[in-house]
């Protein structure tokens, strides 16, 4: 084909890898796309959550989409014989603990799992801090966010002690022997024991998702132009 000038005669193989990878990197685009919009609509939902007034934690089962992100009030007492620390936490580039320990729900044989704040690790590590106890009955405010708390995992073997790198719901019910709502509390109401509690609020993510887009893209866009520059040349 010639077209001012120029001719235009790519090789079929050319033209079906370059098709190939400019389909995949637009798909991979429109992915990160819709993540960015997924991301937007949670922040705001969010946002929306946290003007609105606590809702009581009720003592039945329930379910984590239904709770996820609001403000809950809960009475009961702290399990504290069951209280874990959750290892490779800092505060202002201090190394620290995250406190959890169990919440029995008034009226109920359900608990729920609390993060109650952060707490220095010491100079000596085998000594671990030592943390007041919440004795008796309780009124419990926090923020709902999912009971899986990862970090690098260096081997598969069973947590023992009362030190974790990660924490897992379903592996803490099993070493407690004690059943649970399917939900992480992060404490709100403030306490004078000596535990941090400036929860981050997290940004919505999506302008990092927004970036990677444009990189699939400018990858579909360029992947074009480096076959239109190899295939079409000067007639002479």
């Amino acid at each position: 084909m010639i077209v001012w000038g120029y001719r235009f005669e790519p090789r079929l193989w050319a033209l079906l890898i370059t098709a190939i990878f400019a389909a995949v990197f637009v798909s991979l685009g429109n992915w990160q796309l819709s993540r960015a919009e997924e991301k937007t609509k949670q922040h705001e939902l969010l946002e929306q959550y946290a003007k609105q007034p606590a809702i009581v934690l009720p003592s039945a089962p329930v379910k984590l989409p239904d709770y996820q992100y609001r403000e809950i009030e809960s009475s009961g007492e702290y399990r504290n014989e069951h209280t874990i620390y959750l290892d490779n936490k800092t505060y202002q580039g201090r190394a620290g603990y995250h406190i959890i320990t169990p919440f029995r729900i008034k009226n109920s044989n359900l608990h729920v799992a609390v993060n109650r704040g952060w707490i220095a690790t010491g100079n000596d590590r085998r000594v671990l801090p030592t943390i007041e106890s919440e004795e008796g009955e309780k009124i419990l405010i926090g923020t709902v966010i999912s009971p899986e708390i990862r970090a690098l995992e260096i081997s598969k073997q069973i947590t023992q002690g009362p030190v974790w790198d990660n924490f897992n719901l379903q592996r803490y019910q099993e070493t407690t022997g004690l059943e649970f709502q399917p939900l992480l509390i992060l404490q709100n109401k403030k306490e004078d024991d000596g535990l941090r509690r400036d929860w981050s609020k997290p940004d919505s993510g999506a302008t990092k998702n927004m970036g990677y887009a444009i990189q699939w893209f400018s990858l579909a866009a360029t992947t074009l132009i480096i076959f239109l520059v190899l295939n079409v040349k000067r007639r002479y």
